[in-house]
């Protein structure tokens, strides 16, 4: 009987022991959300309603770029027809957010005038980006570096799914940063038949209405490979190859929400969601000690245990499946300290109950945990249900709070029956813990039998 209460015990105590020393040997905590660090979040909404096979390859596009560019831990999901994007800990949100919902059709334009007529107002007209036809003539404006150039541009001869690859790099001759790109072979052909059209003469390359660079066209046959130039700063070449790389989403996307939380707004709300949880979390064991006394301490212990557990299957799941605790997930954890203080009243009060009868500690604590457990089970499956349900039909923060209290619900159900109950079961068969002056569980539980003397 002695081992069957001894090895559970120590088996949940090593395991929890073992998983945050391992954690913390290797320098693993768990991954905060947007709230909790800070960063950019925006709402994409497509400019018409595209089937769901569409939406998935946007994402699927969207998250390539996020990770090219370097955000840890980004959130990409939808939400019926819209795409939400959260980039915690991004530096510079407003670039992050340009290059995740930018369209990036690359079209290559043969340009018929570099510069437009000027119109009445001693302007040329610049066509629209809505108007910007691959089919049409079009007068479009260079880059933000030539905001006076305008360029005359013939029909789209090709588009940027031609484009196999493409990457930043410095011009060693001059020392600019250049666009060096890859064509596919199919697309390796038709640039060739581009250049033969257009030999000598200038081809705009435009991206999404802009014309990045017009360069002349100096020879007849590329073999598949070519370098984008246009007095490109680092960041400009960076993103132009960025989205190259990456291709041209398959929908036009409008922001229709865009948020953006500080690094410093992040912190105060992590320490505003820590010290709300420990300052709860020190009552209520308090309150349980003053109580139940020293199985108040089992309490503590077991609270203890179920903590570093938490600590470090959150941190694993962040490492390996990018799992982010949210502030919502925090409360889910938060709100889950009750469910577990819950299953150690239901035990304690079912022990006061077997001891008012007229029975021992040491027979009681065995009896009375068989009798509450299937409450506790009970109990916690509603919890489960609740969860569930939430992650199934929820998105965003609230599934945070349902998949953290689902998962502190699953440990509160292994924890009473691997620690709380052999825990309790040995300290019953000691004196010391019984019979102790002002911790005794005797004093606390052991009243008189109903109508007894």
């Amino acid at each position: 009987m002695q081992r069957r209460l001894v090895l559970p015990l120590l088996a949940t105590v090593l395991t929890a022991v073992g998983a945050l020393v391992a954690v913390m040997v290797t320098e693993t905590s768990p991954q905060l959300g947007l709230d909790l660090q800070g960063g950019a979040a925006v709402v994409l909404r497509p400019e018409r309603e595209v089937p769901s096979a569409v939406l998935d390859q946007s994402i699927r596009i969207i998250r390539s770029r996020v990770d090219a560019l370097g955000v840890a831990e980004p959130e990409i999901s939808s939400q019926g027809d819209n795409i939400i994007v959260q980039l915690p800990g991004v530096k510079d949100s407003a670039r992050a957010l340009d290059v995740v919902g930018q369209t990036a059709e690359l079209r290559f334009r043969p340009v018929l005038a570099p510069n437009a007529p000027a119109g009445p107002e001693g302007e040329a007209k610049i066509t629209p980006r809505e108007e910007d036809k691959p089919e049409a003539q079009v007068i479009l404006p260079g880059t933000k570096d030539e905001q006076n150039a305008r360029y005359v541009l013939g029909p789209s001869e090709l588009t940027g799914r031609a484009v196999k690859d493409a990457k930043a790099e410095v011009d060693p001759g001059t020392g600019e940063w250049k666009v060096a790109f890859t064509l596919t072979d199919t697309g390796a052909k038709e640039f060739d038949a581009l250049a033969a059209r257009n030999l000598n003469k200038q081809v705009a390359i435009v991206l999404d209405g802009v014309v990045q660079s017009a360069p002349t066209i100096q020879q007849a046959e590329f073999q598949g490979s070519g370098e984008i130039t246009g007095n490109f700063s680092e960041r400009e070449a960076k993103d132009l190859a960025l989205v190259l790389r990456f291709g041209a989403l398959p929908v036009e996307l409008k922001p229709e929400t865009v948020q953006t939380v500080s690094a410093s707004l992040g912190r105060d709300s992590l320490k505003a969601g820590v010290g709300a949880g420990l300052a709860g979390l020190a009552l209520v064991l308090v309150y349980m000690i003053l109580y139940y006394r020293a199985l108040g301490v089992v309490v503590v212990l077991g609270l203890g245990v179920s903590g570093m557990l938490m600590w470090s299957i959150v941190s694993f799941l962040g490492q390996t499946q990018g799992l982010a605790l949210t502030l919502a997930g925090a409360v889910g954890i938060i709100v889950s300290v009750g469910v577990t203080v819950d299953s150690y009243v239901v035990y304690f009060e079912r022990l006061k109950d077997e001891i008012r009868s007229g029975k021992t500690i040491r027979s009681s604590v065995d009896r009375g945990f068989s009798r509450a457990y299937r409450t506790i089970l009970v109990a916690d499956f509603a919890s489960l249900i609740g969860a569930a349900l939430l992650y199934w039909l929820a998105v965003g923060s609230v599934r945070g709070f349902a998949f953290f209290l689902g998962l502190s619900t699953l440990l509160d159900m292994v924890i009473a029956y691997c620690f709380t109950r052999p825990m309790v079961v040995l300290l019953g068969r000691n004196r010391l813990f019984t019979e102790a002056r002002w911790l005794g569980v005797a004093r606390g539980l052991a009243a008189a039998p109903a109508g007894g003397a």
